[in-house]
């Protein structure tokens, strides 16, 4: 195992102080390491202008700007707070960041996408990433017990940010979750990976949504984040779109079917 060198572990030991989440740590940690391999020489002994040749390195690379703000936050932080540089983070200037409108699928193509979807443990997953409005590492998280039928919400652990909150269950949603549990027994996680060590990985999901695209031969780039839009419309009315509200029954081909009605849907809960 590589040893950690003192300033690395001086940075982590910063992050952990703030309580950032541990992916947060590990992002910040992985950004400033690329930034001193890219000059060969330890972060500490680069200032400010590495920096912004290394922004324009990863410009000149078109790297996604997402990516590129993350830096310039792993690398505020390093230079403000692990060596206490006050002066070098406001020079380091964000990105600014392209907006553009989401790819939005109407209910009819949400269906048919979720349909689409192989494996009955990945095609629940994505569709409670629907019903509730989930982020890929939210939804593979879940635990049995964060289903609460008696309440009929669902707990999501340290989501964005690392806070926790509660979500509505729907009553369709939860009769899918059953006929799942029932088909499959998880154990502690409601979605395991297949040898039932852990959750899924997020990306398991992602590879999933681009699985259907290509089965369905679909030209939107539909992603796990695209299913947290809801179709236009569906919170306020303008469309009906009945369809099998629930899942098929065991025996069929075990596997469950998405349906939703959109008309009395104010907020994604008539899953």
């Amino acid at each position: 195992m590589a040893q950690i060198s003192p300033l690395r572990q001086r940075m982590i030991e910063d992050l952990t102080i703030r309580n950032l989440s541990p992916e947060t740590q590990r992002s910040y940690v992985h950004h400033v390491a690329k930034f001193s391999r890219f000059f060969g020489r330890s972060p500490d002994q680069l200032g400010y202008e590495e920096v912004r040749a290394y922004q324009a390195h990863l410009v000149g690379r078109r790297v996604s700007w997402g990516a590129l703000n993350q830096t310039v936050c792993a690398l505020r932080f390093f230079y403000g707070v692990t060596l206490g540089r006050s002066d070098l983070p406001e020079r380091i200037a964000y990105a600014r960041t392209p907006r553009k409108l989401p790819v939005v699928l109407s209910a009819d193509e949400v269906v048919g996408f979720l349909q689409a979807v192989k494996g009955t443990r990945n095609r629940v997953a994505l569709m409670t990433t629907y019903a509730v409005g989930l982020r890929a590492a939210e939804a593979a998280r879940l635990q049995v017990t964060d289903i609460d039928s008696s309440r009929m919400i669902i707990r999501i652990e340290q989501g964005k940010g690392g806070k926790d909150r509660y979500v509505m269950l729907s009553p369709q949603l939860l009769e899918i979750l059953r006929v799942y549990w029932r088909l499959t027994k998880p154990g502690r996680w409601l979605f395991p990976r297949r040898d039932g060590r852990g959750p899924i990985h997020p990306q398991t999901l992602g590879i999933a949504c681009r699985a259907a695209c290509e089965f369905l031969g679909v030209e939107k780039r539909v992603t796990v984040h695209t299913l947290r839009h809801p179709p236009f419309g569906s919170r306020h009315g303008h469309k009906d779109h009945s369809g099998p509200a629930g899942p098929s029954q065991p025996g069929d081909d075990d596997t469950i079917r998405p349906g939703l009605n959109g008309c009395d849907r104010p907020d994604r809960q008539s899953f």
